[in-house]
């Protein structure tokens, strides 16, 4: 079975951008609008170190600088999507502030930060559930409560798919414009994961070509994921549904 990252190498990497609206500014600037609501906000002189996990093309790395997080570790396993990243970075003077990692985010807290030294850590855009198993999921949340320094914020946003879909319902519309479409199909496979088949039309010397790929995706609960959280030793301070139909989860480390 394919992985997520194998996935996203094979055929969601190069679209990542489009399918996030196409304006990474645009997506950072809600981001930043986002992580400052949840009192994510640091001063540059103070040096607080933060870490996005599963960067992707950086929208959440760059918004993480605005709020005067530095420096910004970017974590992902796509050489393409971290290249893309810090073009923006470059772009929006940011570059001096990111610092790419290409690698698996499992582990990646523990060999690159001392225990108490990070003062925020996030893994937005749905990542959580690109996880092969809860169990990896787990040991991510300890991994990152030991990252964390005391006040330190970890925040998740991720898509709920313990609700099984049937029928046509399972067919989501991600994004069309006049060269590309793609829409997803969800199989439920168990009560742990659903398989995630993109579908993705491409409009080429005025001809459409259908790509397609497929990955397994966990079904991850608001409440599993809370309980993790305090059982890591972490404080919840909100878990509520948010933009895009993700949910979002702030935890604090006392």
């Amino acid at each position: 079975m394919t992985t997520a990252a194998d996935h996203y190498d094979r055929l969601l990497a190069e679209h990542y951008t489009w399918m996030l609206g196409g304006d990474i500014e645009a997506v950072a600037t809600a981001q930043a609008e986002l992580l400052r609501g949840l009192g994510l906000v640091a001063r540059p002189e103070d040096g607080a170190a933060a870490v996005d996990l599963g960067c992707g093309p950086g929208p959440q790395c760059l918004a993480l600088a605005r709020l005067g997080f530095t420096p910004v570790t970017a974590v992902d396993t796509s050489a393409v999507l971290l290249d893309e990243l810090m073009e923006h970075a470059r772009r929006s003077g940011t570059a001096e502030t990111v610092r790419p990692v290409q690698e698996d985010i499992r582990g990646a807290l523990p060999r690159h930060f001392a225990p108490g030294s990070a003062a925020a850590v996030v893994c937005m855009g749905d990542t959580l559930p690109h996880l092969p198993a809860r169990a990896d999921v787990r040991k991510l949340i300890t991994e990152v409560a030991e990252a964390l320094r005391p006040g330190g914020s970890f925040v998740a946003t991720y898509r709920d798919l313990t609700r099984e879909l049937h029928g046509t319902e399972r067919f989501l519309p991600v994004r069309s414009t006049d060269d590309r479409i793609l829409t997803c199909f969800l199989e439920y496979v168990d009560e742990e994961r659903v398989l995630v088949h993109d579908l993705l039309h491409v409009r080429q010397d005025g001809a459409w070509h259908l790509r397609t790929s497929s990955y397994p995706k966990l079904r991850l609960s608001s409440r599993w994921l809370t309980d993790e959280c305090r059982a890591a030793g972490l404080v919840v301070r909100h878990d509520d549904s948010g933009p895009r139909g993700l949910r979002v989860l702030h935890a604090v480390k006392p």
